[in-house]
């Protein structure tokens, strides 16, 4: 015999809704079912037609009961009313009298049809077969039926269908339309930790959950039956943590062990060893997709980094209770994995750095390691500093020489030291004192560097002037050797003063202006000699009125705001030029103004040239910064992205320089100031010199009738501590970087050239495909030095079959035949070797870093770096196939080596 039917309160009101409207005014309902709802539903209203019914519920398994319970009804329940006495049991309509059965409607015990029952609920004509025999979806779709009804399905309710509103409906999972869910792995997952769906799963009967584990395996795939096992047992929000602690330990070199370990944890929920692979493979995949968005950044990206690493974090926690963590130190997946990687890139640091190098490797092959970008760059960094102390100590020759030097690479190292001075966000002891002896072996080597720079000036100092500067850029030359340039044919240089911008501060801030936007330039270069960034030698003492006067004047000068401002304007009304000023104050604008309207409108003006002065920097070193940040980005300096915008929007060209340097103050907070005599400034003074300090004497000295003592190492101060000094004579302070760029698109003006962004960190800086960028990866290596290939005239190329692969592309049929078609054509020579640049490159390089490699090439400048890869896009995109394109919003250039084969057939021959 089988089971009993059973009605709940939801099965009998649409059995009243469909019975009552036709049952005239009969008030008695005999239901064939058990009763199923609780002792509080026994009593509810229901609609018939255009009026409310009252219904009572009893239960009674004998006729007697039944005549009893209907008896009272009429008699003391409700006499004079409406109201409906529903009776449910089984007792055979056979036992009941002909007098009772008259009163009820039909006159017969009602069966409850789940399945009609459902139809109704859903509103369709019929339900997939397969719904038949599932009862428990049947009486759980009658159930869990929502306040506002099931939404409507047709005309064939289907299995999945009802599946998916159950799911929405019980646990939360989805919408009760049952449509718009992808149920796969991440869903799930996703689910798993919320604070109320895993509940909800397991206060289901153990039949509803056998029934949705099935389905939900077959639709979400084998990792279902064990994350819902896990819901079932209390634990879903651990389902994922679990899952990562399952992937790495069946990788680890101990799976067999860890899987011991690992049975402890899942515990009952796991049905077999041999359902932990497909878990652990979804989980990880989960993961590794959170980490691609996080990766992406954004909002979106910020969410999906919290969320990755606070599932992992949990299974380490899981791993350390279950002591599996040594076993999974070399895991690509748990923060313990990577925490172990630092750790072993930082025991490397004592050593050389092939080794250190490759432990970074591990590190960057971590998971996470874009996720901890700030640890994984400072350990970047460190092994950076290990390849700097592993090459040979830089020569210095002389003043202009070291200069230069120090822009092009020894301010790197100081760059590098200040982002490893910020210690590792990890705070781990280890890491952080592996970081401080690197420290303390690279300052000892920049002391020895700046010791011999001191003795140079010394000596320089004694003889150079502006007529006879011996080689070096002084700083009072540097708007007539760069401003003016850049002012000739009509241009109208923004000349923006950052005051005490170091070599390290130029060169990250350079980096972080938009390539989209700017390119960078510098004064081509003598034949066999690359270009490069200047770098001219301050004023001595290094200080701001000695310094800033003597730049914005063209001469040597001493004085405030009032000598600057009429020095600048006298130096280009030499040169027929209407020129202005602008001070702390006097462009930043009033209330709804981002800058003053006297700024834009000598921006504005054709004829003028401006200057901006720009104090953030200098007032950092005495106040201190909030974030105690020693690094720089455009961002940190106030009002310098409007001033490039306004810039950009007048098609400016910008030079960016300093007055003077400064160095960092990193030693013991208790260190009081260096007792010495004669004292004049934080680093220089007069009388004779002691260790760490230098005599200067000559034209270049302007204070002190001409005779100072200044301090060349960095931890020498003679006033109180801030977090910055000027006026020595260590390459930082007496170094003043010059940067100059043009509008992207534009004109590079003559006698300048681009300067590609691979080619402005030192060889050291970056290794293989890392970055020539100082504070973040970049795609393109270093471009490859063509200098030594001789320009040849188009059609004298060797024989086929012979030559680079850019040489046997221009050679090719269908390149002869494109180029006919391409008005004003680059040549030959400077196609192939653009196109070797990129191949070498693996790909990828920025516009500069392409023209710049045909320039070298041609010996013929480029000097419109976008308009020479449009022509190159002309030249090699037949029929639309993007053979090279710019990706990126234009910053990179992008070269398919496949399609340039295809394309060009007897180009890539071997």
């Amino acid at each position: 015999m089988g089971a009993r039917p059973a009605a709940g309160r939801r099965a009998v009101e649409v059995l009243l809704e469909a019975e009552l409207s036709r049952a005239d005014v009969r008030r008695l309902v005999l239901v064939d079912a058990v009763w199923a709802g609780a002792d509080d539903e026994r009593e509810f209203s229901v609609r018939v037609g255009d009026r409310q019914r009252r219904v009572h519920v009893t239960d009674q398994d004998s006729p007697l009961g039944i005549a009893d319970a209907w008896r009272r009804h009429l008699t003391e329940t409700d006499p004079d009313g409406d109201s409906v006495l529903v009776v449910t049991g089984s007792v055979p309509a056979d036992q009941l009298g002909w007098d009772l059965r008259g009163h009820a409607v039909r006159r017969r015990p009602l069966a409850v049809e789940r399945t009609d029952i459902v139809k109704q609920l859903f509103g369709v004509g019929d339900l997939d077969t397969r719904m038949v025999r599932e009862t428990w979806l049947l009486d759980a779709l009658l159930e869990s039926e929502p306040p506002g009804g099931w939404p409507k399905a047709g005309s064939v309710l289907t299995l999945d269908r009802a599946l998916r509103a159950l799911l929405a409906a019980r646990v939360g999972l989805g919408d009760t339309a049952g449509e718009t869910l992808d149920l796969d792995a991440d869903t799930l997952f996703e689910w798993s930790r919320t604070p109320v769906g895993p509940r909800r799963f397991a206060e289901l009967h153990e039949s509803e959950r056998a029934g949705l584990t099935g389905w939900l395996e077959q639709v979400a795939g084998p990792a279902a039956p064990t994350l819902l096992a896990l819901a079932a047992d209390g634990r879903g929000a651990d389902a994922l943590p679990l899952g990562a602690l399952a992937s790495a330990a069946l990788t680890c070199p101990a799976a067999a062990d860890a899987g011991f370990a690992l049975g402890t944890l899942f515990g009952r929920a796991l049905a077999s060893f041999e359902a932990l692979t497909p878990f652990a493979a979804a989980a990880g995949g989960v993961l590794t997709r959170w980490i691609a968005q996080a990766e992406a950044g954004g909002p979106a990206g910020a969410d999906a980094r919290a969320r990755v690493l606070s599932v992992l974090e949990r299974a380490d926690q899981l791993a350390d209770s279950a002591r599996l963590t040594a076993l999974l130190a070399g895991d690509r997946l748990l923060p313990s994995g990577y925490r172990s990687r630092l750790r072993a890139v930082a025991a490397a640091l004592d050593g050389r750095s092939a080794a250190a190098q490759s432990a970074l490797r591990e590190l960057a092959d971590h998971q996470l390691a874009a996720l901890h970008a700030d640890s994984t760059e400072r350990a970047r960094t460190a092994i950076r500093l290990l390849r700097w102390l592993d090459t040979p100590a830089p020569e210095l020759t002389s003043v202009g020489q070291s200069v230069r030097r120090h822009i092009e690479s020894v301010g790197w190292t100081d760059l590098a030291v200040g982002i490893l001075a910020e210690g590792d966000i990890s705070r781990d002891g280890e890491v952080s004192d592996a970081y401080h002896r690197l420290i303390v072996r690279v300052r000892e080597r920049r002391r020895r560097i700046d010791e011999q720079f001191a003795a140079l000036l010394a000596t320089w100092t004694e003889r150079a002037c502006q007529q006879a500067p011996n080689g070096a850029l002084l700083i009072e030359d540097v708007l007539a050797e760069a401003a003016a340039p850049l002012a000739r044919d009509g241009g109208r240089p923004l000349v923006l003063v950052l005051d005490g911008m170091s070599a390290d501060v130029a060169v990250e801030l350079a980096a972080g202006l938009d390539r989209r936007a700017w390119t960078e330039i510098v004064p081509t270069a003598p034949t066999g000699r690359r270009p490069g960034r200047l770098a001219a030698v301050a004023m001595l003492p290094t200080v701001t009125r000695l310094s800033r006067a003597s730049l914005l004047c063209g001469a040597p000068a001493e004085g405030g705001q009032d000598a600057e401002r009429s020095g600048f304007t006298a130096f280009w009304k030499k040169r027929h030029r209407d020129a202005v000023l602008f001070h702390k104050g006097g462009y930043e604008g009033t209330a709804g103004h981002r800058l003053a309207p006297e700024l834009l409108g000598a921006l504005a003006d054709e004829r003028t040239v401006v200057g901006v002065i720009v104090n953030t920097i200098d007032d950092a070193l005495a106040d201190g910064r909030d974030n105690g940040r020693a690094r720089w980005r455009p961002s940190d300096i106030a009002k310098l992205t409007d001033l490039l915008d306004a810039a950009l929007g007048a098609g400016r060209p910008v030079l960016v320089v300093s007055d003077h340097g400064h160095v960092v103050d990193r030693g013991p907070r208790d260190t009081g100031p260096t007792a010495a005599e004669g004292v004049q400034g934080a680093r220089w003074r007069t009388g004779p010199s002691r260790p760490g300090e230098v005599e200067l004497s000559g034209p270049r000295v302007l204070a002190s009738g001409g005779r100072i003592t200044a301090a060349w190492r960095e931890d020498v101060r003679y006033t109180a501590r801030q977090a910055g000094y000027h006026g020595g004579a260590s390459l930082a302070e007496v170094t003043v970087p010059v940067l100059a760029f043009v509008p992207s698109g534009s004109e590079i003006p003559a006698g300048w050239t681009a300067l590609p962004a691979e080619n402005t960190a030192p060889d050291w800086w970056g290794e293989g495909h890392e970055t020539a960028q100082p504070h973040k990866p970049a795609s393109a290596p270093r471009a490859k030095d063509t200098r030594a290939r001789q320009p040849q005239p188009d059609g004298l190329f060797p024989q086929p079959g012979h030559g680079t692969p850019g040489e046997r592309t221009v050679r090719s049929k269908p390149y002869e035949v494109q180029r006919e078609f391409v008005r004003n054509a680059p040549s030959g020579t400077a196609v192939a070797a653009a196109l070797d640049a990129l191949l070498d490159a693996g790909g990828k390089l920025s516009p500069a870093a392409v023209a710049s490699a045909a320039q070298s090439a041609t010996g013929k400048s480029e000097r419109n770096p976008q308009r020479f890869v449009t022509m190159l896009e002309r030249l090699l995109n037949i029929d639309g196939y993007p053979v090279l394109q710019l990706i990126e919003s234009g910053r990179t250039v992008q070269l398919d080596r496949e399609l340039l084969r295809q394309q060009f057939p007897e180009g890539d021959a071997p």
